[in-house]
C-alpha cells in the first residue's frame, strides 16, 4: 500500500526521502502486511464499536444532524520518550506558573502593579471575575485539569498553540482510543512499549478529593453537567462513571446553610468536590446569568465559604483567554524567573492600535481568532478563505478590534492516515492533559486530534475534525526499537 509523505511543514512519521522514521518503522511494516479487505473488515468492526459504546460528539451546523459517531484513524501517533520529557517539563512550568497568576490576580494583583501585563487588557476580559476578589481555593489551586493545544513546527518542535483551563474535554476520548485500537488492531502494539494512559481516571479522582475542604476525610465527588444535550456529555457520563461518582445536574444540588447537598433516593447527602463540567456564567443564577436554569443557587457563596471545592475554579478562564496568551513566557519569568521551556507562536493582539492596523492589512495571510473563542467558531483561517470571506470577516473585525488575535499560519505537522487504500498526510494537532494536585502530573498521551478533509487545518471535534491514539514510547523500549530499525 502506498504512504504518501506531507509536501508542507512535519511528517511526524517519514522522513523526507519518504523513509518511515526510526520510531515508525515498525507499525509501518506491521500495517503494510494488511490487504485492503481485512483493513476495510477491521474499520467495520472499529464503526461498530464506536456506535454500540455511544462514543459520540455534537457537531453544530452540520447538515446531516447535530450528534455524530467520534471519527477515529487507527494509525497511531507516536511520540518517543525524549521528546516526551520536554513536553512534560514544559507543561509543569506552563501550569505552576498559571495557578500563580490566578493565585495573584484573584488576591494582591502584584502582576498589575509592576506592569507585567497590562491592566485595562486583564479587566476587559470577560472570563474575569471580579465578584471573585479575595476567595482562595483550597491549596491556592484555581485551574485542577488544563489542556493544553500543542503545534509541531517545521523542524518538528512543540509550540504551544492555546491552554485550555476552563472545563478542557477530549480525555475521555484519549483513553477509548486506546481500548478500541488494542482491540481492532492488536497487533499494531506487538512491536512497541507504549505508556499507559487507563490510569487517569484514578489519578483525577485523587486530585479532586486531594482539594477536598479540610476535615473531609472521605470526601464526596460528583461530576456536574448541563445534560445530555452538551456536546461532550459523553465525556461527562464516561469519567464519572470510570471515578465511581455520581453524575449530577444542576437540579439534582441544592445549598443549605453554605453546604451543597445532593438529592438522593436516601435523602441529602453532603457533597465536597465538584468537578464542574458548566461554564462560569451558568453555574450560579445569584452571582453570574440570573436565567440560567443549569446551575446551583448559592454554589459560589458556598465554594467562597470554603465548604465545597469547584473544580476547575470559577474565574480560572481569564488564564487561557487568548489574549492574555502572548504574555505567558513574561509570567513564566515573573512568577518562576525561568525561562519558558515551550516557545509559543507570534501573537498580535488587536487591542493594540499598531498591531490592529498590521492584521487589517494581512488578513489573507494570518490565522485571526476571537479572543475569548472556543472550539474553531469566530476564526479566520486567511490564507485559505476566499476573498469574500476575508471582507466579510474585515467588517467584524473593524467593529471591534480589541475582542481577535491574530497569528501567522503554521504548517500543522502531518500524519499518515488511512484514506481509499492509501495512507495519505492529514494535519494534526495535540492536547495533553495534565492534572494538578499533590503535584503536578501530565497523561503520558493526549488527544491527537485530525483534520480529515484534505489540505484543511481546521482540527476540531465541533467541527468535523477526527482522533487517533496517541503513543509515549516507554524508556527502554524506545532504545530497542531504535536499534533494531538500525541494525
Amino acid at each position: 500500500m502506498e504512504w504518501i509523505a506531507a509536501k508542507k511543514g512535519f511528517d511526524e512519521a517519514l522522513a523526507r526521502n519518504g523513509d518511515p522514521r526510526p520510531s515508525y518503522d515498525d507499525l509501518v511494516r506491521t500495517l503494510e502486511g494488511f490487504d485492503p479487505e481485512e483493513i476495510a473488515r477491521r474499520e467495520q468492526l472499529q464503526q461498530v464499536s464506536l456506535v454500540n459504546q455511544g462514543i459520540t460528539f455534537t457537531v453544530y451546523g452540520r447538515d446531516e444532524g447535530v450528534e455524530r459517531v467520534f471519527p477515529f484513524d487507527f494509525v497511531p501517533r507516536v511520540i518517543t520518550a525524549q521528546e516526551w520529557r520536554g513536553v512534560e517539563a514544559g507543561l509543569t512550568q506552563r501550569l505552576e506558573a498559571i495557578n500563580l497568576f490566578l493565585a495573584d490576580l484573584y488576591s494582591d494583583q502584584k502582576c498589575l502593579r509592576d506592569g507585567v501585563i497590562p491592566h485595562d487588557l486583564v479587566f476587559e476580559r470577560g472570563d474575569f471575575r471580579r465578584e471573585l476578589i479575595g476567595t482562595r481555593p483550597r491549596h491556592g489551586i484555581y485551574t485542577h485539569i488544563v489542556g493544553t493545544d500543542l503545534l509541531r513546527g517545521d523542524e518538528g518542535e512543540f509550540l504551544v498553540l492555546e491552554d485550555n483551563c476552563r472545563c478542557p474535554s477530549g480525555v475521555s476520548y484519549v483513553l477509548e482510543n486506546r481500548n478500541l485500537l488494542s482491540r481492532v488492531f492488536p497487533e499494531l502494539f506487538s512491536q512497541y512499549g507504549v505508556r499507559a494512559v487507563d490510569q487517569y481516571p484514578q489519578l483525577l479522582l485523587e486530585t479532586l478529593k486531594f482539594t477536598a475542604p479540610r476535615g473531609r476525610e472521605n470526601p464526596t465527588v460528583a461530576v456536574l453537567t448541563p445534560g445530555v444535550y452538551n456536546s461532550a456529555y459523553f465525556e461527562h457520563s464516561f469519567l464519572a462513571r470510570e471515578m465511581g461518582v455520581p453524575l449530577v445536574e444542576g437540579r439534582d444540588l441544592i445549598v443549605e446553610d453554605d453546604q451543597v447537598f445532593m438529592r438522593t433516593t436516601r435523602g441529602k447527602q453532603r457533597v465536597d468536590v465538584i468537578y464542574r463540567r458548566i461554564d462560569d456564567e451558568y453555574i450560579d443564577p445569584v452571582v453570574f446569568d440570573p436565567s440560567s436554569m443549569l446551575g446551583v443557587p448559592g454554589l459560589i457563596h458556598a465554594w467562597q465559604a470554603g465548604n465545597v471545592t469547584l473544580a476547575n475554579a470559577p474565574g480560572a478562564g481569564v488564564a487561557d483567554d487568548k489574549a492574555i496568551y502572548p504574555w505567558v513566557p513574561d509570567l513564566v519569568k515573573y512568577y518562576l524567573d525561568e525561562e519558558i521551556l515551550l516557545p509559543q507562536i507570534k501573537t498580535y493582539v488587536g487591542r493594540r492600535p499598531d498591531e490592529a492596523k498590521y492584521i487589517r492589512e494581512h488578513l489573507s495571510e494570518l490565522v485571526v481568532k476571537l479572543a475569548g473563542g472556543a472550539g474553531g467558531y469566530g476564526m479566520l483561517v486567511g490564507p485559505t478563505a476566499s476573498s469574500s470571506e476575508i471582507e466579510e470577516f474585515s467588517k467584524a473585525f473593524d467593529d471591534s478590534p480589541e475582542a481577535y488575535i491574530a497569528q501567522p499560519l503554521v504548517e500543522f505537522s502531518s500524519h499518515p492516515t488511512y484514506f481509499d487504500g492509501k495512507f495519505q498526510p492529514r494535519r494534526v494537532d495535540l492536547r495533553p492533559f495534565a492534572l494538578c494536585g499533590d503535584g503536578i502530573r501530565v497523561l503520558p498521551g493526549g488527544l491527537t486530534r485530525v483534520a480529515l478533509e484534505e489540505g484543511s487545518y481546521v482540527v476540531n471535534s465541533s467541527q468535523g475534525g477526527g482522533s487517533k491514539d496517541t503513543w509515549v514510547l516507554a524508556e527502554q523500549r524506545e532504545a530497542d526499537v531504535v536499534e533494531g530499525s538500525a541494525s
